[in-house]
């Protein structure tokens, strides 16, 4: 999820500089107003009790001057998550109505809220003016720090644990009981109806068009990516089939087994700290990856799309899940540097075509934005109404980081910049029989 992924032309005008002597929160309306057609969407409150912008406002607060020297050295997005997560900026009132205000005025005045280079330069010169230049401060701690080279197995295992192995009690607090990490199915809009409810729907929707509501004895599932087990989970004590589900997070691992041994379905599902790349013992019945792929990366995809095709049976059946964005590739600088490194999404056509290129044939895709909106709303007010138990798990700082994710992320599928899609596909038999029935039966 990425907060400021706009493809138009940044705004490069600027504004008379204000007097040296000018309030600091009037400097710095000067730099920022002119991002925004000269309508400022936040008022601003700076280290010195100065206030500038509109009455009313969602309130930015620069407590401090460090704020303004990760700007310089990191202008856009990366510097303002990292002064917002390590407390030197922040934001009274709604920051989801904050983040709102501004890509409404982005649209609205056609402006950009991505710093060109007129307004770095004259940022810089406020800066100085300030007294806020120096030495560029350190990166927050929260902020991922890997090595080796992209996309092998040994990078994306430190990669996948930055993000997910802060514990499993952490992500209790955010998701539903079935631990389930990825976009619901909302079929209903009754007041009783829970998040949990529309995991359990979205479970069942991808295990009726792989068609396990048909299999039979034996039938071997293939859950490539299987976090915390929700689908491995439900498919084998909802279906009957044989599990194998693949993580390389030892977290998650540790959790899944724990809920095997709980709800005796030992016999049933096996899970492996395993790297995709590494399973040698299909062929399955049916392949299942849950918003993986973001993770695979650009260059090794077809190695991933390859994976499928080669471990599934002619005649069966695979589903993807995953996030997609149309405005540029990649994962965003805040999201590649603080939760999800290396993360890659592009184009859902794109991510068909390598499909294809791989010999599965697509035969549907289903999108399902607006239902990723109500999953990720569901997550931020259980994630706020447990603030204080994050803060005591984790610390401050890495809270923030959750907070900004999550409120970019629901505003990021809320207005389409962001995407996300189930892509059902078939490996059909040498003499093309895809095992599919003429009319969708879900």
């Amino acid at each position: 999820m990425t907060l400021t992924s706009d493809p138009r032309t940044p705004s490069t005008g600027g504004t008379a500089a204000p007097a040296s002597d000018a309030p600091v929160a009037e400097q710095m309306a000067a730099v920022v107003t002119p991002l925004f057609g000269g309508a400022l969407p936040v008022r601003l409150r700076a280290w010195d009790g100065s206030e500038a912008g509109p009455e009313g406002a969602p309130v930015v607060v620069v407590r401090d001057p460090a704020a303004l020297r990760r700007l310089v050295f990191r202008p856009g997005e990366l510097g303002l998550a990292q002064a917002y997560v390590t407390g030197e900026i922040d934001v009274e009132g709604d920051l989801l109505d904050g983040f709102r205000r501004v890509w409404r005025s982005v649209r609205e005045h056609g402006a950009s809220p991505r710093l060109g280079p007129a307004t770095v330069a004259q940022g810089l010169r406020t800066a100085v003016r300030l007294g806020a230049v120096g030495r560029p401060p350190a990166p927050p701690a929260s902020q991922a720090r890997l090595r080796g080279r992209l996309h092998t197995v040994g990078r994306d295992r430190d990669a996948i644990a930055h993000h997910y192995d802060l514990s499993n009690d952490f992500y209790s607090l955010i998701l539903d009981p079935h631990m389930a990490y990825s976009c619901a199915y909302f079929t209903s809009d009754a007041d009783d109806y829970t998040l949990e409810d529309a995991q359990r729907d979205k479970l069942d929707l991808v295990a009726r068009k792989v068609g396990l509501h048909e299999a039979g004895p034996g039938h071997r599932h293939l859950d490539i990516g299987c976090g915390w087990g929700s689908m491995s989970l439900h498919l084998a004590q909802e279906y009957g089939v044989q599990v194998v589900g693949v993580t390389i997070a030892a977290e998650q691992k540790a959790f899944i087994d724990a809920r095997i041994a709980e709800r005796g379905l030992a016999d049933r599902v096996e899970i492996r700290l395993q790297d995709y790349r590494e399973v040698a013992d299909g062929p399955f019945d049916t392949i299942t990856s849950i918003e993986m792929g973001e993770h695979v990366g650009a260059r090794n995809y077809p190695v991933f799309a390859g994976g499928i095709h080669r471990l599934l049976r002619a005649g069966g059946r695979a589903l993807v899940q995953q996030m997609s964005r149309t405005t540029r590739p990649g994962g965003g600088p805040f999201i590649e540097a603080f939760i999800a490194p290396d993360m890659h999404m592009r184009p859902v056509g794109e991510t068909v075509d390598l499909f294809e290129r791989a010999g599965l044939e697509v035969r549907d895709v289903h999108a399902l934005r607006e239902h990723y909106v109500r999953t990720v709303d569901a997550w931020y007010a259980t994630f706020e109404d447990n603030w204080d138990r994050a803060v005591a798990m984790v610390g401050e700082e890495v809270a923030r980081v959750w907070r900004l994710y999550l409120v970019g992320g629901a505003l990021a599928f809320e207005e389409g910049r962001m995407g996300v899609d189930q892509i059902l596909m078939v490996k059909p038999t040498p003499d093309g029989r895809s095992s599919l029935p003429p009319v969708r039966d879900f």
